[in-house]
C-alpha cells in the first residue's frame, strides 16, 4: 500500500483561476482524505465530512458515488460539457439526474474526487453539501421565468437562498438532512413544496412579492405533509427566516435517534404553534446581516434569462414527420412569452451518456442562450426556443437519441438507484423502471402517454424515489414462501404531485416484481372506468375505499412457490436467485456535532503549522498555531450556545466561559490568551514554542469537550 503524502495540499499555482476560498476548501478536503488514509482522522468524522462534499459510499466496495449540485437545476452548455467529461473520465460515462435536480456519477475512485471537484469548480459547479446532515440542493420549478401560470419568477429567490445558506455556520449542526424548494404557483407539481422542510410558494399581497411558507414536510419511511408556517411572508424575510429555522432545528432537533431526526418530527413533537414561536424568538435574536438583502438584490440583477433568437411562428403541415408531430404534442410547451417554447428532453431512468450530453450542449448553442435545466422528474429542459426552430431542433435531438416523446407522462417513471448502487436497497428499482420502459414501448404502448397518472419507484421504504406522492407508487420489499425469498413491491395508490404534492398514497399490498407491469395496466383500466369528471386517481381511491381498490389488484398479489415459477424469485433484469442484502446506509450521514468538526479543523491547522515550522516559515507557523487554538476555543464556545454568526470575540468569550470559571487548565489557557495579546512572531524559537503550546491547548480542549455533560 502506498504511504499517503501528508503534507498540506497547495494548488495555488496549478489552479490559480479558482476563487481562493473554493481552492482552499478543496485543498482541505484532499488533506483530510490523506489524513484518514493514514489513520489520523476518525472514520465517523470523515464519513460525514466527505458526505458534505457530495462523496457517498456505494453498495460496492471501494467505489463512491459523487453527487454534484446544480442549484435550481440551472446550467450552461459549457458546464454540461465538463460534466460529460467528468462522467467519462472518472466514472462510467453516464450522468444521472436526481429528483433534487442534481447530477450523480457512480463507481468513482475516492482518490480522484479532489481533482474532479477542482475541474467542476473551474466552471462554477460545487459538490459542497450535496449530501450529509446539511441543507441539500435548493430545488426550483424548472419552468420558472417562463411558466404561463406563475405568480412571479422565483428563480432569483431560490438562487439567493442557495448561496446564502451554502456553508452557513448556522446550518452545520443538524441531526439530519434539510430540504428547501421554491414554487412559482400553487397548482402545479414542479416545486413539491408540501414534502419539504421549507416549501416556498409564490404569492403577491398588496403588490408585494412574497411566499406562503410551508414547513416540516418530508417523505421517508413515515411521510409528513408540511404545515403552513405563514400564509404570506414578504420575500425580503425569507433568508432570515431560513436562518432562524436552521438555528431552531440545530438546537432542538433530535441528534441521537437518526430515524426521528428530521425536522418533521420536531414539529410533530412541539406543535406548529410552539415551533413558530421558537422561530420568531430566534429571528429577533439574529444579528443584522447585510447579505439578507445583497444576495437577493444581486440575484435579481444578474439572473435575467434572455432569448438567443427573436420570437417566431411554428409552421408545419399535415404531411410533416409523424415523429415530429408526436414530439411537438408531448414534449413541447408554450411559454408565457409569445413566440417561444419550452422543450422537454426525456431521459429514461434519468440517465444521459457523456456523448449525448456533449451533443446536447452543442445542439443547444444555436437555439438557446444557456437556458438548460434539470427537472425533479429526472429529465432535462430547454427554455426560450424560438418556435420556428422546433422542427430543426427535433431533428438534431433525434440524431443524438434525445427526442423520445413522453416526458412527464405515465411512461416517464421516476426511480431511485435501488440495489444497483445503494447500500439500503432491497430491490432493483432501476431494473423495474427499465423493464417498464420497454413494456411501454411495446405491450403497454396504449397507456404510455397518459398525462393523468405518474409512476414512482423506490428500492426500499425510504421513499428516495418519492413513491408516496405518485399516483401509482412502488417500494421494494421481500416475501418468503417456504424457504425461498422473492423480491416484491408494496404498491401505494392515492398520492399526487399536483398542487405541490397535495396527497400521499397508502399501501395496498405486495406485488411480485414479475407482476408489476400487469398491475399498472389494471390500475389504468380501473381508473378510466371509475373516474367521474376530472377526478384524480387519489379522488377515486378516497371515494371507493381501500378495500374496493385492493380487490382490483388481488390477483397480482399471489406469489407462487419457487418450484412453480422460479422466475418470481429473481429480481428484475437479474438472472440469478434473489438474496436480500442490506448494508449500513449513508443517506443520513453520521450525527457529528459541529464542535467536533471545529476540533478536527484545529488539528488540521496545527498540523499545517508544523509543516511551516519545518520549512522555516516562522511567522506563518506562529499565525496558524494561534488560528488552531482559536478554532478549538470556538468549538468549546459552541457548546455554550454561541454561534459563529453572532460575531462574538472568541478570546473574550473564552476568557469568560472557560478561563475565569477554571473549567480549562489554566497554564494552557494562559498561553492562548498571551498569544492573542502578542500577535504572531517571526522569531524561530518563539514560533516553535507557539506551535508546541497550540498542541497542548487543542489536547486540553478535546478533554473539556469529551467531559461536557451535553455530549
Amino acid at each position: 500500500m502506498t504511504t499517503p503524502n501528508l503534507e498540506p495540499v497547495d494548488t495555488s499555482s496549478e489552479w490559480a483561476q479558482l476563487p481562493p476560498d473554493v481552492r482552499k476548501e478543496i485543498d482541505v478536503y484532499e488533506t483530510e482524505l490523506r489524513r484518514v488514509q493514514a489513520d489520523l482522522v476518525d472514520d465517523k468524522l470523515f464519513t460525514e465530512f466527505r458526505l458534505r462534499h457530495g462523496v457517498y459510499g456505494q453498495r460496492q466496495d471501494r467505489v463512491q458515488m459523487q453527487r454534484i449540485k446544480i442549484p435550481m437545476g440551472r446550467m450552461s452548455a459549457d458546464q454540461l460539457v465538463v460534466l460529460a467529461d467528468i462522467a467519462e473520465e472518472y466514472a462510467v460515462g453516464v450522468l444521472h439526474v436526481t429528483t433534487r435536480q442534481d447530477f450523480q456519477c457512480h463507481f468513482i475512485d475516492i482518490n480522484d474526487t479532489p481533482n474532479l471537484m477542482r475541474r467542476l469548480a473551474a466552471v462554477g459547479i460545487t459538490t459542497r453539501e450535496a449530501c450529509g446532515n446539511v441543507i441539500r440542493n435548493v430545488t426550483c420549478c424548472p419552468h420558472a421565468g417562463v411558466c404561463c401560470d406563475e405568480v412571479f419568477d422565483v428563480t432569483p429567490h431560490a438562487h439567493a437562498m442557495t448561496y446564502f445558506m451554502l456553508r452557513h455556520s448556522d446550518a452545520q449542526n443538524f441531526g439530519r438532512k434539510f430540504k428547501i424548494s421554491y414554487s412559482g404557483c400553487e397548482s402545479h407539481s414542479c416545486g413539491l413544496g408540501r414534502m419539504h422542510d421549507i416549501g416556498a410558494v409564490a404569492r403577491v399581497r398588496d403588490g408585494v412579492q412574497g411566499f406562503q411558507v410551508l414547513v416540516g414536510g418530508g417523505l421517508g419511511a413515515l411521510p409528513h405533509q408540511a404545515k403552513v408556517y405563514s400564509e404570506f411572508l414578504p420575500a425580503s424575510e425569507m433568508l432570515p427566516l431560513a436562518q432562524a429555522i436552521s438555528r431552531v432545528f440545530a438546537k432542538f432537533g433530535e441528534k441521537r435517534i437518526r430515524a426521528k431526526a428530521r425536522m418533521k418530527f420536531l414539529i410533530a413533537k412541539q406543535g406548529i404553534d410552539k415551533f413558530r414561536r421558537l422561530v420568531e424568538e430566534e429571528r429577533l435574536r439574529l444579528p443584522l446581516d447585510e447579505r439578507w438583502e445583497s444576495e437577493l438584490q444581486g440575484a435579481i440583477a444578474t439572473l435575467k434569462d434572455s432569448p438567443l433568437k427573436p420570437p417566431s411562428v411554428l409552421e408545419i403541415d399535415e404531411d410533416s414527420d409523424p415523429g415530429l408531430l408526436e414530439w411537438l404534442d408531448l414534449n413541447v410547451h408554450r411559454q408565457r412569452q409569445s413566440g417561444y417554447s419550452m422543450v422537454d428532453i426525456f431521459l429514461p431512468l434519468g440517465d444521459i451518456t457523456s456523448e449525448q450530453a456533449r451533443n446536447l450542449a452543442e445542439i443547444s448553442r444555436p437555439y438557446v442562450k444557456d437556458t438548460l435545466r434539470t427537472t425533479v422528474d429526472q429529465n432535462l429542459l430547454l427554455q426560450w426556443v424560438s418556435n420556428a426552430d422546433l422542427p430543426e431542433l427535433y431533428r438534431d435531438l433525434a440524431d443524438a437519441g434525445l427526442a423520445e416523446p413522453g416526458a412527464g407522462r405515465l411512461k416517464d417513471v421516476t426511480a431511485c438507484p435501488g440495489t444497483d448502487s445503494c447500500k439500503l436497497g432491497i430491490t432493483s428499482s432501476r431494473g423495474l423502471a427499465g423493464h417498464l420502459h420497454k413494456k411501454f414501448a411495446n405491450g403497454m404502448s396504449g397507456i404510455a402517454h397518459r398525462s393523468d397518472l405518474k409512476i414512482k419507484i423506490s428500492g426500499c421504504f425510504n421513499s428516495c424515489g418519492q413513491h408516496h406522492v405518485a399516483d401509482i407508487g412502488f417500494f421494494g420489499s421481500v416475501q418468503r414462501k417456504k424457504r425461498d425469498t422473492a423480491p416484491v413491491f408494496q404498491v401505494t395508490l392515492g398520492g399526487s404531485t399536483r398542487a405541490n404534492a397535495e396527497s400521499y398514497g397508502l399501501g395496498m399490498g405486495k406485488i411480485p416484481a414479475q407482476n408489476v407491469d400487469k398491475a399498472i395496466v389494471k390500475v389504468s383500466e380501473f381508473y378510466s372506468r371509475e373516474k367521474r369528471g376530472d377526478e384524480t386517481l387519489s379522488d377515486v381511491v378516497a371515494r371507493l375505499g381501500k378495500t374496493r381498490v385492493k380487490e382490483e389488484l388481488k390477483e397480482f398479489m399471489v406469489l407462487p412457490t419457487f418450484q412453480e415459477s422460479p422466475g418470481f424469485y429473481q429480481d428484475t433484469r437479474q438472472p440469478w436467485q434473489y438474496r436480500r442484502s442490506i448494508g449500513i446506509g449513508e443517506c443520513a450521514g453520521e450525527v457529528v456535532d459541529q464542535a467536533e468538526f471545529m476540533l478536527e479543523d484545529a488539528d488540521r491547522i496545527h498540523f499545517e503549522s508544523t509543516i511551516d515550522l519545518e520549512r522555516n516559515r516562522y511567522s506563518e507557523a506562529s499565525t496558524k498555531a494561534f488560528d488552531a487554538c482559536r478554532k478549538a476555543a470556538d468549538a468549546l464556545l459552541f457548546t455554550k450556545g454561541l454561534w459563529l454568526s453572532d460575531n462574538y470575540d472568541t478570546v473574550e468569550e473564552f476568557r469568560r466561559h472557560f478561563y475565569e470559571s477554571s473549567v480549562f487548565y489554566r497554564p494552557f489557557a494562559d498561553n492562548f490568551l498571551r498569544s492573542a495579546q502578542e500577535g504572531p512572531s517571526g522569531n524561530p524559537e518563539r514560533a516553535r514554542l507557539r506551535v508546541e503550546e497550540a498542541m497542548l491547548f487543542i489536547e486540553a480542549a478535546q478533554g473539556v469537550y469529551s467531559q461536557a455533560s451535553d455530549f
